[in-house]
């Protein structure tokens, strides 16, 4: 009776762990901006990357984005995060994760990160996240890829960075927003794989982050003229 008994137990598990073990891993790697950007200031290079790992059902995905001036060299923006991504609808998933924002001349961030990416009606790209810290953010970003022929791509972007307390060392202001305006025309010469594109990119503070930066003898606002490439593989 015992062997009968473990034979149904090895025949109701042994589907099951067939499917767990099934689940293909998958890798990759996106560059939504690799870039140099033309300012009236000092030019800089942009980088925006995910680099990937995982399956369907959860992901472990290292994203890195900075920004480095290319006559003094130092980095005016250099975020990583270590996020985990799990689907919880048909076109969104859930994110969890650390964050490390570690700039030259300004004091490092660290924050922990929860949020939501996915794919919004009309197939906007939305990224909306809220990072945990003493000195707590939130961000959204969205961005819409218009096909103009089966090559040629406009895709218009937009990044929002609100501030939820003061952050008198970063010039931040509870509730001033930095925002983030771009739009980027790109050639598909690869498939999806290498995208050359040019393109516009403003950033403007707003509020009290702009009376902050504005008292410090700084900028409140960036134009730049882009050319860079998209990379997936």
């Amino acid at each position: 009776m015992k062997r009968f008994k473990l034979a149904g137990l090895v025949g109701l598990f042994l589907p099951l762990a067939q499917v767990t073990y099934a689940e293909p891993l998958i890798w990759g790697f996106q560059a939504e901006q690799f870039e140099y950007r033309a300012m009236d200031g000092e030019d800089a290079f942009v980088w925006d990357f995910d680099a990937l790992v995982g399956s369907d059902e959860l992901k472990f995905i290292w994203r890195s984005e900075a920004e480095l001036g290319l006559t003094s060299e130092d980095f005016e923006k250099l975020e990583n995060q270590a996020r985990l991504q799990f689907p919880v609808s048909t076109f969104f998933d859930a994110v969890i994760g650390a964050y490390a924002d570690t700039p030259d001349g300004a004091p490092n961030r660290y924050a922990g990160v929860v949020g939501i990416k996915g794919l919004a009606p009309q197939w906007f790209e939305i990224d909306a996240d809220l990072f945990v810290s003493e000195n707590p953010f939130f961000r959204f970003e969205a961005e819409y890829e218009a096909l103009l022929t089966n090559r040629l791509i406009l895709t218009p972007n937009i990044e929002v960075n609100l501030p939820l307390k003061d952050d008198a060392a970063r010039d931040r202001g509870a509730g001033g927003a930095v925002v983030e305006i771009g739009a980027r025309l790109s050639y598909d010469v690869v498939d999806r794989a290498f995208s050359p594109y040019i393109g516009v990119n403003y950033e403007a503070a707003l509020g009290d982050t702009k009376d902050r930066i504005r008292a410090s003898g700084e900028d409140t606002d960036a134009f730049a003229i882009v050319i860079g490439t998209r990379l997936m593989f």
